[in-house]
């Protein structure tokens, strides 16, 4: 089976896999996507509901990559090295909490649901690179939990040099030491004076300096990466299959806390690829702009808000891209046309029949600051289990819905300011913290703008 990759955008001849992990951002300024989405049947989901984690990511990712391209003994070796190193042999449980089913999706080296992708993501890099040779600089913008991820995913690897943006003083201390306590010699943290948004741009502007990109051989870790995407994707399957014990027809409802809508956009992957699927929702913090399309049919982009779900705080979705190039029937043109328009009036407003058609799949509710520490400070009553910020989000948005699993994207630790304003204390320390803000660390301090790290990157390689 072949299958190859195009843009949303329409102006890039198919790909193989190997070569849309290594592009990243479509050299057309789209995002890549499979020509077709791969279809499983009920009887095939009966039988990965057995799977362990591992081997169901193999199962997965084999529907999206040709065996000449990745030939299904490597991937193995691949998966299996990926989640060897979680904290729990289910890698992503999914556990009864009271009423509510949540899906701990922080077992990864830095407690975070992008452990999962980009622990994968960095194995994929370095079999490609020693087998079709080259190097590769991964540049990436992060709101907090992406950089520390895809750092303790590509630290110490060979041929690759990795540069991560974050907004200075606008994550965590916890998330920033994360980053900048890793010392490795291919590892380079710049904190801007911005907003994540702006680090997004300017991440996107120099993959569209075509001739820097080129010469630099710059590859993506953030959530433009298709194979970010389609690690995330196996979550789903994997919590579906605990709970469905098999049912071809039991259906099931995610809610999502999303900012950048990569982690929803996996859900309505595998949705596509034939999960029985019930409802996504969509929860976001007052950084509202998903919540304003589904409810309304507009996307606009406003002033980033500060919130204590930083990872969160985002108004410009990357992957809503993805989602839309669908909502249009997959007509390239109109995406063009339509990321034309947000370019220049910051907004897009979409028909109401497609607002309808979205909303048959989709919930999306936005919950604000008091909600996010009430709903902390309830569930740890109740129930005694300590949620962070993020998916506290996730848990009040899915208030509605009673039976839908609530996606846990961090350990509490990381955010324990927020935990001690909501329960009147710290959360326990996990042994991977301890000593973290006493550890040195290394960090450049830049303004915001795409020449000065672009200055920063060569001078840096050099």
């Amino acid at each position: 089976m072949s299958v190859r990759y195009i843009s949303t955008r329409g102006g890039v001849a198919p790909l193989s896999f190997s070569q849309a992990v290594m592009m990243g951002l479509a050299t057309d300024g789209g995002l890549l996507l499979p020509e077709t989405i791969p279809q499983v049947e009920a009887a095939r989901l009966t039988q990965w509901a057995t799977l362990p984690f591992a081997e169901l990511a193999v199962e997965i990712i084999r529907l999206f990559a040709s065996e000449a391209d990745l030939p299904t003994a490597d991937l193995r070796t691949l998966c299996h090295r990926s989640f060897a190193g979680f904290a729990r042999p289910e890698v992503t449980p999914l556990v009864q909490v009271g009423g509510r089913r949540i899906l701990e999706l922080f077992h990864g080296p830095t407690l975070a649901f992008k452990d999962v992708a980009l622990q994968l993501l960095g194995n994929l890099f370095e079999y490609f690179l020693a087998r079709d040779g080259g190097f590769l600089t991964v540049l990436g913008a992060t709101s907090g939990d992406t950089g520390s991820a895809a750092i303790h995913g590509m630290r110490g690897r060979a041929g690759i040099h990795i540069f991560i943006l974050h907004p200075h003083q606008r994550v965590s201390p916890v998330q920033e030491r994360q980053m900048t306590t890793v010392l490795d010699a291919n590892v380079h943290n710049v904190a801007i004076r911005g907003s994540f948004d702006d680090g997004q741009r300017i991440v996107k502007n120099l993959f569209n300096d075509l001739a820097f990109r080129e010469q630099y051989q710059l590859g993506a870790i953030n959530s433009i990466n298709w194979a970010r995407i389609l690690a995330q994707t196996v979550y789903y399957f994997f919590a579906w299959g605990q709970l469905s014990a098999g049912n071809p027809h039991r259906r099931v409802s995610f809610s999502v806390p999303t900012g950048n809508f990569g982690d929803i956009f996996a859900g309505y992957l595998a949705y596509r690829m034939g999960l029985p699927v019930e409802r996504l929702i969509l929860a976001t913090n007052r950084n509202d702009i998903l919540t304003r399309f589904f409810q309304e049919g507009l996307y606009g982009t406003g002033q980033v808000q500060p919130t204590l779900s930083p990872s969160m705080d985002i108004q410009r979705a990357s992957n809503f891209e993805r989602y839309l190039y669908y909502l249009l029937d997959e007509e390239a043109a109109q995406v063009t046309r339509l990321m034309a328009e947000l370019e220049e009036t910051g907004r897009i407003v979409v028909a109401q029949s497609k607002r309808e058609a979205a909303a048959a799949l989709f919930v999306a509710r936005a919950v604000s600051e008091e909600e996010t520490l009430e709903q902390m400070r309830s569930f740890y009553q109740s129930t005694g289990y300590v949620l962070d910020p993020h998916t506290a989000v996730g848990v009040k948005a899915a208030e509605a819905y009673p039976d839908a699993i609530c996606l846990a994207t961090a350990h509490p630790a990381k955010f324990g300011a927020a935990v001690c304003q909501a329960i009147g204390h710290e959360p326990e320390v996990p042994p991977a913290f301890l000593g973290l803000l006493d550890r040195p660390s290394r960090c450049a301090v830049l303004a915001a703008d795409t020449d000065e790290i672009k200055k920063h990157i060569v001078a840096t390689l050099a």
